[in-house]
């Protein structure tokens, strides 16, 4: 019976033990129970002073079984909120894991849709900047041919002489055809000055294309020639020759006058016509008189009229230097900046491209003597 009973207070000990798991109050029963077995074992000895310990011992049992189920619902409970509360924690962390896929995916389909959109915006300047290109070459293809219909080439102007005469990066002189600027070189006429700085500001280091008229070159060797800033469509255009023709934008501004030597007819009636209107509204040179500032065949206002043809002259250009209509001046200077006075070795076989009255004139233009 004894070791029944010890058995059975062993086993509500661990019942208690346990209960102080879920409670602390459970101490108090384990004490009360504690208690009875103390007071079990004395009363064994004959030494008990209550008479009945199982009680105790009861007692304290019931008291921590009692505390371990009054308490153990909330601890329930507790546990229940916990694993809501982890359900709840993982179910955010699932929709936040969700929401930044979805957030993750959307951003890549921005993405693909910007690459796309890049793509296909290059796809379409390379075609367009294909396009552009080959209608730039047609285009520059179409004005070749033009160009080439017309009898245009294509030239750079590396130097203005004066108002109507450059040179070209090939070394080549250009006589500007059927018109004539104040003189500017080696005498000045009124408004020369002018002419020239125009002519410069227009014409030098740009490309142009230069038109022959009838003649090749003058006496001089100087090429005869039309300019033009652009290639006209059509060569015979009143409007385009008022817009593209350097020859005629000379003489509708004043800074020229028709000069008119046959063959090189082409063009003498528009400039006739230009220089009436320049001198009409007394534009440039025509400010300074009727007749203008230099040598030209335009009629005079008092014999103007519709019918008026240009006047006649000589059958290749006159020299710029108007030195060579008197006898004494026969000192010629050539392309090279030499000039030669009459018996020297090489003055028979020189071409001149001015002729001078004397060496100090010809010095002045910049021209030095021949040493034979």
């Amino acid at each position: 019976m004894k070791i029944i009973k010890w058995i059975l207070i062993i086993l509500a000990f661990l019942i208690i033990l346990s209960s102080l798991i879920i409670t602390p109050l459970a101490w108090i029963g384990l004490l009360i129970f504690g208690f009875g077995v103390y007071q079990s074992v004395q009363k064994d000895k004959g030494k008990g002073k209550f008479s009945k310990p199982g009680l105790i011992v009861a007692l304290g049992f019931v008291f921590s079984f009692i505390m371990a189920m009054v308490f153990v619902e909330p601890v329930s409970e507790t546990s229940t909120k916990l694993q809501e509360e982890k359900t709840n924690n993982e179910t955010i962390e699932k929709e936040l894991a969700g929401q930044q896929e979805k957030e993750k995916l959307e951003q890549e389909k921005k993405e693909k849709e910007l690459a796309e959109q890049k793509a296909a915006a290059e796809l379409k300047a390379k075609q367009e900047a294909e396009a552009k290109a080959k209608a730039e070459n047609e285009a520059k293809k179409q004005q070749e041919e033009l160009a080439t219909n017309l009898g245009l080439e294509t030239v750079t102007i590396s130097r203005v002489v004066d108002g109507d005469t450059v040179e070209l990066s090939d070394r080549r002189k250009i006589r500007l055809v059927g018109v004539n600027t104040p003189e500017s070189t080696t005498r000045t006429e009124e408004y020369g000055k002018e002419a020239s700085n125009y002519t410069t500001d227009k014409l030098e280091g740009k490309q142009v294309w230069i038109q022959k008229d009838v003649s090749d070159t003058d006496r001089y060797n100087r090429d005869l020639r039309i300019i033009w800033l652009a290639i006209p469509s059509d060569d015979m255009n009143e409007d385009e020759i008022r817009s593209k023709m350097f020859n005629a934008d000379l003489v509708i501004n004043g800074y020229a006058e028709p000069s008119t030597y046959p063959p090189d007819v082409k063009y003498s009636e528009y400039f006739v016509k230009f220089a009436r209107e320049a001198r009409e509204n007394n534009t440039g040179l025509w400010a300074f008189g009727e007749n203008g500032t230099t040598k030209g065949d335009l009629d005079t206002k008092e014999t103007k009229s519709p019918n008026t043809n240009p006047k006649p002259a000589q059958p290749a250009e006159e020299p710029k230097n108007q030195a060579t209509s008197n006898a004494g001046c026969n000192i010629k200077g050539n392309q090279s900046g030499i000039y030669h006075v009459p018996g020297g070795a090489y003055y028979e076989v020189t071409k001149a491209e001015e002729m001078f009255c004397s060496p100090e004139e010809a010095e002045a233009a910049g021209y030095r003597a021949s040493k034979r």
